[in-house]
């Protein structure tokens, strides 16, 4: 699957989106190795810290789904956004080589969205 298709899978996602207070509907597409697509969108909540946003809610999605690698993530919003430092994070755990389309067809390197995430190394004591 390519970013293009992706995408659309993304956008497609978007349209589930609930959005009521920022009205910024977001999809997210996540793709596994083995090509199966696990899609999310972005879920708000009067106590804005319980919200979720699209990238996680796929990316979660697809680890509870059993995927062992994800390839590629898609993020789709009418207004062309890229990911949120939180969901920059999750990326670079849970999918660290992945191709990331953020309302382009042209990739980032996952690794190129967070230069030095937060990892397990960062938790040990000195």
């Amino acid at each position: 699957m390519d970013g293009s298709e992706l995408l659309a899978k993304a956008r497609e996602a978007s349209a589930r989106a609930r959005c009521p207070y920022s009205g910024l509907a977001v999809g997210a597409a996540a793709l596994g190795a083995d090509g199966a697509v696990y899609t999310g969108c972005n879920i708000e909540n009067a106590a804005l810290g319980s919200s979720m946003c699209a990238e996680r809610v796929a990316l979660f999605k697809a680890v509870s789904e059993g995927c062992g690698r994800i390839t590629a993530v898609a993020v789709y919003s009418a207004k062309g956004i890229t990911p949120c430092g939180a969901c920059r994070q999750v990326i670079s755990e849970l999918a660290p080589g992945a191709d990331v389309y953020a309302g382009s067809a042209e990739p980032v390197p996952a690794g190129d969205l967070l230069p030095r995430p937060f990892g397990a190394g960062s938790l040990e004591k000195s």
